[in-house]
């Protein structure tokens, strides 16, 4: 099956570079039970620094992937390679510990924590990861860091010293949801529906914002929604259904 590419001139064209930061070769995942599902994967990679839109309407197995992606579910056949890892070779532990090192994630309900201030919300992937955390400790005080990191994102200085994360609009919410993602330069990002609630308007801004920060980190950004018109603003676009094939009903 072959990729839909639809993104500008400066797309990298498959196979052009070996450095990829994912790779999935002939995987197979299959969940049993009352509303079975399954879903084949023959080939994917994401580049290193690449920044790629996965497109695939409800129900498509989008959030399969993604948990497969991370770690959080391993396939049943096949070879999942992420940063030179394979993850099939990890215990379950093992792959947690490896998705809070490598992995930035941004919820499609952002998931913060309501009344926690918004640096401790952005600090809150450095209890779990010391990588992560010694690589924001190098360029400062990590408070320093989560601030500074939120006002790049578009946050001023008054909102992040004195409002709580419930108190936030969704915008404001989704800066923060980046920064916590971005913090500690995660070697991949991934962005479950992060502008569903946007305008267009909104949408470009913290676009351009987020990658900026993903470009200075050197993060692999993967980013999934079923909005096409988002195509213009990454290196790659591919449509699930070009790489995936999935069935419900029946286990393979």
């Amino acid at each position: 099956m072959n990729e839909t590419i639809v993104a500008p001139s400066h797309t990298r064209i498959e196979g052009e570079s070996p450095l990829d930061a994912v790779s999935f070769e002939n995987v197979r995942y299959s969940w049993p039970g009352v509303s079975p599902f399954s879903l084949a994967i023959e080939k994917f990679s994401l580049g290193r620094e690449e920044k790629l839109l996965l497109l695939g309407p409800s129900g498509s197995g989008k959030s399969t992937f993604l948990s497969l992606l991370a770690g959080i579910v391993a396939p049943s056949k096949g070879r999942i390679d992420v940063t030179g890892t394979e993850m099939a070779k990890l215990s379950g532990a093992r792959r947690d510990r490896f998705r809070v090192d490598h992995f930035g994630i941004i919820f499609q309900m952002f998931n913060l924590l309501p009344y926690a201030s918004l640096i401790d919300n952005v600090l809150l992937p450095l209890r779990f990861s010391r990588t992560r955390r010694e690589n924001a400790l190098r360029e400062g005080p990590i408070d320093e860091v989560a601030r500074d990191m939120l006002v790049s994102l578009g946050l001023n200085e008054t909102v992040i010293d004195t409002v709580k994360a419930a108190s936030l609009s969704v915008g404001q919410q989704q800066r923060v949801a980046a920064a916590r993602a971005l913090i500690g330069a995660p070697q991949i990002l991934v962005a479950d529906e992060p502008t569903s609630a946007l305008d267009r308007n909104t949408e470009e801004v913290f676009l351009k914002l987020l990658f900026a920060q993903s470009e200075k980190a050197g993060t692999s950004v993967i980013m999934v929604s079923h909005d096409e018109g988002l195509a213009p603003h990454f290196d790659r676009v591919v449509r699930l259904d070009d790489i995936a094939v999935s069935s419900r009903g029946a286990t393979k």
